[in-house]
């Protein structure tokens, strides 16, 4: 009992030098250029030898630092956030093997070994979210879990067609695939990524997962279980070059982008409104990773990380203290009650916006002004630039119902941010969502990018920014000062704030149509056929046959004779 007390400390102690020391590794093996490789050649089946593999790069190594510096704070967190739960020991050893399964995917070069991180991840995601045992928890678990399946099904046939090239290491070999005889392995490494990072067609998972504890959503939604399959398209950014998988996949993570940026503007779940805003960050990353520029969907990543997990938790501080709700029409005015949890939130919120020399600013202008310049078909660059206004729109409306705007007597139950535990947890994030992108920015690109575009599309992003706050800012004013007025476009308000139907058709549409053919399966079949050709069909036809060899061993008379009349006219028939 006394150690499951201080476990959210010793966890964070732990985990925050594992961090520390895999950053300065990562350093050095950046100013270095060396990267390190630990291979156990476990057996040889033919000419495959089946190899267990590790990678010590910078790119690995960093990520992993990122990985578990943020799982420090995140434990740490836990400790006050969950510590009335009774099943608070297991949900910090299921929050551990998380970070376990993520840093074995980070590490694996290998397509069969990365196969133990990706599907502990898909495995102890399913076990955080139904931590809480519900009807709504167990069904967001189930499709989190079928859809992330998906993935995995693609990776096992994926390790199939890469056993001709005698090896599954996938990071040395990624330069020689070209699209004549590998697209099918592109495409499969695309829809495995396409599941874990809940692009479309798979998006409707995500939002649902957040029916688990707050701590996870923070941890799992920021730097781990979403980012992995993002991870996996930067390991095999090599094989996209010049490919056909780049144009569709550039196609799907704008439309996802567009997608979860409109959803996000008429939700009103505190949680679900950060998650779509992650998802559309996803989007961004991958967007701009089938462009061709691995580096900077990777530096948006990392980024991206930290004041994302920042606004989680500031959302699991706003929501403790507001009775437990998540109706952000049920808050409003927590400035004048939570300063410091509404200054952090404000942060991470601007850095998601891309507010100049946060950590969002330093990836997400390069990534625009990147995208802006590089051969891009229209649509592609004007879901960009909706997308990049809804952004800003949605956390406007954020801001404006929750933050500040009207006062609401309903947050006046236990409103204060005066948890001390909670609060130096989003210290060293908020410090990290200042100053990180800057330092990263140093770092990664010593050599800065050469940026040529006119006055017009230069000061774009700032246009679009600008316009987008005004138009959440009205909105929010028609809102409150009008009639409803979504009720005379119910059609179009339905459509984009459900992700265009895509919970619906992923869970209902699915459910009715397997019910639908069970039933038609049990008429024609088990009602059907099978009365006659089934067991109990069976069962009446070896009934009547042992009646007949029942009567042939009661040694009775007639039946002999019976049986010798029938022998002499077979064999007259014979001889004739």
């Amino acid at each position: 009992m006394v150690w499951s007390i201080y476990l959210h400390k010793t966890s964070m102690m732990s985990l925050g030098a594992g961090s520390l020391i895999c950053g300065l590794v990562s350093l050095m093996k950046l100013f270095s250029g060396v990267t390190s490789m630990i291979e156990w050649d476990l057996m040889s089946l033919n000419s495959l030898s089946v190899v267990f593999v590790l990678i010590f790069d910078w790119v690995s190594m960093l990520f992993l630092s990122f990985v578990l510096f943020i799982s420090s704070s995140v434990m740490y967190y836990s400790g006050s956030y969950m510590s009335g739960d009774k099943n608070f020991s297991r949900f910090m050893y299921l929050v551990m093997m998380f970070v376990l399964s993520m840093g074995m995917m980070v590490l694996s070069p290998n397509l069969i070994s990365i196969l133990l991180g990706w599907d502990g991840l898909g495995l102890v995601s399913y076990a955080l979210v139904i931590f809480y045992q519900n009807e709504k928890s167990a069904n967001a678990g189930m499709l989190t879990i079928l859809s992330n399946r998906v993935g995995d099904v693609a990776i096992l046939l994926g390790i199939g067609l890469m056993a001709s090239l005698g090896s599954w290491n996938f990071v040395t070999y990624s330069y020689y695939m070209l699209d004549t005889d590998w697209i099918l392995l592109k495409f499969l490494i695309m829809l495995s990524a396409l599941t874990k990072s809940a692009q479309i067609p798979f998006s409707a998972w995500l939002p649902a997962a957040m029916a688990a504890p707050t701590p996870v959503s923070a941890l799992v939604h920021s730097s781990t279980l979403v980012t992995a399959g993002v991870y996996l398209m930067i390991r095999f950014s090599a094989a996209l070059v010049n490919s056909k998988i780049q144009t569709m996949l550039l196609i799907i993570s704008c439309l996802t982008m567009f997608m979860a940026g409109l959803g996000a503007n008429f939700e009103y779940d505190l949680k679900k409104i950060i998650a779509l805003s992650t998802l559309s960050q996803l989007g961004v990353m991958l967007s701009i990773l089938a462009l061709g520029y691995p580096d900077l969907s990777f530096f948006h990543l990392l980024s991206h990380a930290l004041f994302k997990a920042l606004l989680f938790m500031c959302a699991g501080v706003i929501i403790h203290s507001a009775s437990n709700y998540q109706d952000i029409r049920c808050m409003g005015g927590l400035v004048k009650f939570m300063p410091l949890t509404v200054s952090f939130m404000g942060v991470a919120n601007l850095a998601l916006c891309g507010f100049p020399f946060l950590a969002g600013f330093y990836s997400k202008d390069m990534i625009l002004e990147v995208a802006f310049m590089s051969w891009i078909n229209f649509a592609s660059l004007l879901l960009y630039i909706l997308a990049t206004g809804l952004t800003v729109s949605y956390t406007m409306r954020l801001i404006f119902y929750s933050l500040s705007g009207s006062f609401n007597l309903s947050v006046l139950s236990n409103t204060s941010d005066e948890d001390k535990v909670m609060s130096y947890s989003m210290v060293l994030l908020g410090v990290s969502a200042v100053f990180m992108g800057a330092a990263l920015s140093w770092i990664l690109f010593p050599e800065p990018y050469m940026i040529c575009l006119n006055g017009l599309m230069k000061s774009m992003v700032l246009m679009i920014s600008l316009f987008g706050a005004v138009v959440g800012y009205v909105f929010n004013l028609l809102n409150i000062n009008y009639n409803l007025k979504s009720l005379t476009n119910y059609k179009f308000v339905v459509m984009s704030g459900s992700m265009w139907f895509m919970p619906f058709l992923s869970t209902k549409k699915i459910s009715e149509i397997s019910f639908i053919s069970g039933v038609s399966v049990d008429k024609l079949n088990d009602k059907g056929w099978f009365e006659y050709l089934g067991g109990q069909g069976l069962y009446y036809l070896f009934s009547k046959f042992f009646l007949v060899l029942n009567m042939l061993q009661q040694n009775n008379i007639k039946m002999f004779m019976k049986m010798f009349a029938v022998g002499v006219v077979i064999t007259l028939f014979a001889f004739l």
